[in-house]
């Protein structure tokens, strides 16, 4: 693979965001420790991300040249054929990367194994540089991720890589018309969140654990399951539907394949939104006369993985 240089991606770490905010470390750690909070683990989780950071630049720097980027500059980033993405952080950097990146390779790396599960990161920085050889040698394999698309009827459109969600801004309930298969009705919820099958192990399963904690009080020896997703599916929940005279929970779930869809129809006259993969600040408006169509995207994601051709 013709290869220009390799994209760093990282993002801040807390430690550094409380530094931006209180303007020194000595007032951040003064206002962590005043709430009875562990500065100690800002620091830790610091130090380790930027050794690892340091590593994985030293070894690279030997392969191939490298330019680093910000998370909160990836939407404005030119991406290239000519490049490979080379995640470091968490898995929901990978996420927000995959989106914009136009489907070049992404190898993705754990910096901290002790402290993230890693379900998207299958390097770190000890292994990663063959991963970048076999990309370079094109000698390398990868996982193809499906996007999960919201489409406005006045023609906007949302990606995600994870998850969509659907609902009001703020806490107060959301009210939409949902249509699935051949049934419609009209609902009251906390909102819906549709997953892929990379967003799977992440907010989809916590209401799944809600769900099994609240029937377990009632049902003895429930085992809880988690939530699978064929690579060309999607599932959808309805957070807390709630039943009144004019909203029903009949439709609370259900799986979206190449052949059907979801709609949504706002019935909110403001603070309606979808957005993707938990960065609200990437929405679309979702109010009174808005419809939404969820489904499966063209657009596909490579992440590298550790196999070889």
């Amino acid at each position: 693979m013709n290869v220009d240089y390799a994209i760093i991606v990282k993002n801040k770490t807390r430690l550094e965001a409380l530094i931006e905010r209180f303007n020194t470390k000595a007032q951040a750690k003064f206002y962590i420790e005043r709430l009875g909070g562990n500065f100690e683990d800002y620091e830790q989780e610091h130090e380790i991300f930027h050794a690892s950071l340091s590593t994985l630049q030293t070894r690279l720097s030997k392969v191939v040249k490298y330019k680093i980027i910000e998370r909160n500059f990836i939407p404005s980033f030119i991406f290239s054929p000519k490049q490979i993405v080379i995640v470091i952080g968490q898995d929901g950097l990978v996420a927000n990367t995959a989106k914009y990146s136009g489907g070049i390779p992404i190898i993705a790396v754990n910096p901290d194994e002790e402290r993230y599960d890693g379900v998207l990161l299958p390097f770190n920085t000890g292994n990663f540089i063959g991963a970048v050889e076999n990309v370079l040698t094109d000698k390398f394999q990868w996982r193809t991720m499906r996007f999960a698309e919201a489409r406005l009827n006045d023609g906007q459109r949302l990606l995600a890589f994870n998850d969509l969600f659907i609902g009001a801004s703020s806490h107060v309930s959301a009210r939409y018309k949902i249509s699935y298969g051949k049934a419609t009705e009209e609902q009251s919820s906390s909102g819906l969140i549709v997953s892929t099958p990379a967003g799977s192990t992440g907010w989809l399963s916590s209401v799944f654990n809600m769900a099994y904690g609240v029937a377990g009080l009632f049902e003895k020896n429930l085992q809880p399951k988690k939530p699978r997703i064929k690579d060309n599916e999607l599932l959808f929940a309805v957070r807390e539907p709630f039943q009144s005279i004019r909203t029903q929970i009949g439709i609370t779930a259900g799986i979206i394949k190449q052949t059907n869809s979801l709609t949504v129809e706002s019935l909110m006259p403001g603070s309606g939104v979808i957005f993707s993969d938990g960065i609200e600040a990437d929405f679309l408006k979702f109010n009174s006369g808005a419809i939404a169509t969820i489904g499966l995207a063209s657009e596909t994601a490579q992440l590298v993985t550790n196999e070889v051709k």
